[in-house]
């Protein structure tokens, strides 16, 4: 609910307090509706707390940063939790324990004067954002990068490794980023900073990552019980007071949440996005089951006419390349929405929770959809490029080194099927570095604040104790909230939809503004690659003799990413 920032520094050091107000500025979207801090000198330390705040129907105190002078706490919070002075109450009768006692999402800075330490913590899932940097015994942190950058001395240089992983990827693997020196605070993790040392402590980590214990609970309990901690964690996500509305995709998981929010808040708004003059079942679906439900539903349509002027608009609002063409429409989507709610229910996670990809069912299957051991798999299901093809392509940024040598999480436990161990890294890796990165920066570009039922740890926790044919079972996936479905939407909205074609990025990028970015003089990052292979990519590209869509959209999202920051 706020954007939050601050640093820890030797005195001599330290940036001038009056710093803070344009790296708070940088944070304005995070938080329209006001800003404010705290500092405290010490013998040591010269520390700044600053924070943006968005209003969500909490009382007018609420949702600023608290400053306990007597304890000489000061706290500077976003997330769900809008009651600061109780968390650092908690803190002060529980330490760092508390961190494991909260719910929901959140990002959090808390400075203690007394054992000068500064704690940074965040989410489990990792729906809210936190960055750091250090530098000379120093420690500065942000919600977003940007803000990060309107530090004084804080000069970032793109990290070739982290370009490495975005080609093989999509994304940037935690804890890196594309700048060197500025990491991200991993989810289900606090770090402590304290007499020179940081120490960084997991409380959490993705229940997927141990083997199931092989439970048999029947069927229909099963399911009840999914479907009971799902409501719960609705209820959860309503009780701000704020205006809620849902976007709408026309998938099984967008509508379940649309019905059990209905139950309780009655007519919502709901909101749905796509590409003008494309006909797409999915909308046509989700238009459905808001009228079922009695939502106010609004399409928002893009003219793609308009789209490659609009790129450098959002990918600046991302903070980083847009991995795929559908990200555009969310940014639109969030911003229409925010004209008339504050918050947002999304269906983000209940994929790489219940198992609801292609990929998904052919692993549980044993019918991997590339050869090769686990990790190429990965890189060529959920990735970028196939790995041979990143090596030719990216010999530069490769230096010899295989694209392989990215490190996600893989270390799921021994014994570990194998459908749990995609999820565990799904929901370790790729859902928070890009899925919920992504959803985070387009929603709350609009100040709009996105919430996701379906991440909410209890219910994560229930479910990873459940048989693996519970989630993936026949030809389909999801097979636990198929079933709850059943409880809660008509027949003919629980079928899925038939994809409609999808708006080809292919007509957004034009011979003229691929050769600009990519081949011209002033390319930024025509340097990363082996110039022929580029070369030869884009001219059968253009020339339409073989279809490189999904690269070169990588690739020129690379290069807008490059201008900007101007940092290459």
């Amino acid at each position: 609910m706020s954007g939050i920032a601050g640093w820890m520094a030797k005195p001599h050091l330290a940036p001038e307090d009056g710093a803070m107000a344009a790296v708070l500025a940088a944070l304005g979207h995070r938080g329209p509706d006001g800003a404010g801090g705290c500092a405290f000198q010490g013998a040591r330390h010269r520390v700044v707390l600053g924070q943006r705040r968005l209003a969500l129907g909490e009382s007018e105190g609420a949702g600023g940063p608290c400053c306990d002078a007597a304890a000489e706490i000061g706290l500077v919070l976003d997330g769900e939790i809008d009651n600061a002075e109780a968390l650092v109450r908690a803190y002060r009768s529980r330490d760092t324990e508390v961190v494991a006692r909260l719910s929901g999402a959140f990002a959090f800075a808390l400075w203690d004067a007394r054992k000068e330490r500064l704690l940074l913590a965040r989410d489990r899932f990792g729906e809210k954002p936190l960055y750091y940097c250090e530098s000379g015994g120093s420690v500065f942190f942000a919600s977003e990068i940007r803000a990060l950058l309107k530090i004084p001395g804080i000069r970032p240089e793109v990290d070739l490794r982290a370009v490495r992983n975005y080609l093989a990827w999509r994304y940037v693997p935690g804890p890196g980023t594309l700048f060197k020196g500025i990491h991200k605070l991993a989810p289900g993790t606090y770090t402590l900073w304290q007499l020179g040392r940081r120490r960084d402590v997991r409380y959490w980590t993705v229940p997927d990552r141990e083997p199931g214990d092989g439970g048999k609970m029947p069927a229909d309990d099963a399911v009840r019980g999914f479907l009971e901690r799902l409501e719960d964690a609705v209820t959860a996500h309503l009780a701000s007071g704020a205006s809620v509305g849902a976007f709408l995709s026309g998938g099984l998981g967008s509508s379940v949440l649309l019905a059990l929010a209905s139950r309780q808040h009655g007519k919502l708004k709901t909101f749905a996005a796509g590409f003008a003059g494309e006909p797409s079942a999915e909308r046509a679906h989700a238009a459905k089951v808001a009228q079922h439900f009695g939502a106010e539903h609004q399409e928002v349509l893009l003219p793609a006419v308009e789209l490659p002027a609009k790129l450098a608009e959002v990918v600046a609002c991302r903070g980083a390349p847009l991995a795929e063409p559908a990200d555009l429409p969310l940014y639109f989507l969030a911003r229409e929405a925010a004209r008339s709610v504050k918050v947002v229910l999304t269906a983000e996670g209940s994929d790489e929770l219940l198992g609801g990809r292609r990929s998904h069912l052919m692993e549980r299957f044993g019918w991997p959809l590339a050869g090769g051991d686990w990790r190429s798999r990965c890189v060529r299901t959920l990735g970028g490029l196939d790995p041979a093809q990143c090596d030719r392509l990216a010999a530069p940024v490769l230096n010899g080194a295989s694209v392989l040598d990215t490190n996600p999480p893989f270390d799921a436990a021994e014994g570990t099927s194998t459908l749990r161990r995609i999820l565990y890294f799904e929901q370790a890796s790729r859902l928070p570095d890009h899925v919920l990165e992504r959803m985070d920066r387009m929603t709350m570009a609009a100040s709009l604040e996105a919430r996701a039922p379906f991440l909410d740890h209890r219910l994560a926790r229930y479910v990873s104790t459940l048989p693996d044919e519970h989630r993936v079972r026949g030809l389909g996936g999801k097979w636990i909230l198929r079933q709850a479905a059943r409880m809660l939407l008509p027949r003919a909205l629980r079928r899925r939809p038939k994809p409609g074609p999808s708006q080809p990025a292919g007509d957004w990028m034009g011979r003229e503004l691929l050769l600009e970015h990519l081949h011209g003089a002033s390319s930024l990052t025509r340097g990363y690659y082996n110039a022929a292979v580029l070369d030869r990519l884009l001219d059968e590209h253009v020339k339409g003799r073989q279809n490189y869509q999904q690269l070169i959209w990588m690739l020129l999202n690379l290069e807008i990413w490059h201008r900007s920051y101007r940092h290459a």
